[in-house]
C-alpha cells in the first residue's frame, strides 16, 4: 500500500478564488526540469471522500470539493501554509474502502 496526503477544499475555492493552475504548471515545469516523476494530481470530486472513514471530512468541506492528492508529504503541507479554509490528511491505498486513490466521481 502506499501512502497518499491530501488537501481538500471547495472547487470554487480552489479553482476560482484560489486559482491553482498556476501552482500546477509551475510545479510540472520544475519536475520535468529535474526529471522527476509527477507525484502530486489535481481531483475534481474525489471519491475517496466517499469512504465511510471520511464522512466527517466531507462534511466539513463545501461540495463539490477538489482535492490535491500526492505521494510527497511536504508538497501538501506546504499547500496548507500557503492556503487557509482547506482540510488535510492522509490515506493508505488501495484499500477496502478505497481502491482508486486518484478516482473521481465525475462521469463523462
Amino acid at each position: 500500500m502506499q501512502t497518499y496526503y491530501y488537501l481538500v477544499a471547495s472547487k470554487r475555492f480552489l479553482r476560482e478564488e484560489e486559482p491553482l493552475d498556476e501552482v500546477y504548471d509551475e510545479r510540472v515545469r520544475n519536475y520535468q526540469e529535474q526529471k522527476k516523476e509527477i507525484d502530486f494530481w489535481f481531483i475534481d470530486r474525489p471519491a475517496f471522500l466517499d469512504a465511510l472513514e471520511f464522512a466527517d471530512v466531507k462534511a466539513k468541506v463545501p461540495q463539490p470539493a477538489t482535492a490535491v492528492i500526492s505521494t510527497n508529504k511536504q508538497f501538501i503541507t506546504w499547500l496548507k501554509l500557503r492556503l487557509e479554509f482547506v482540510t488535510t490528511g492522509e490515506f493508505q491505498a488501495p484499500s477496502a474502502t478505497i481502491s482508486e486513490p486518484l478516482a473521481t466521481l465525475i462521469t463523462a
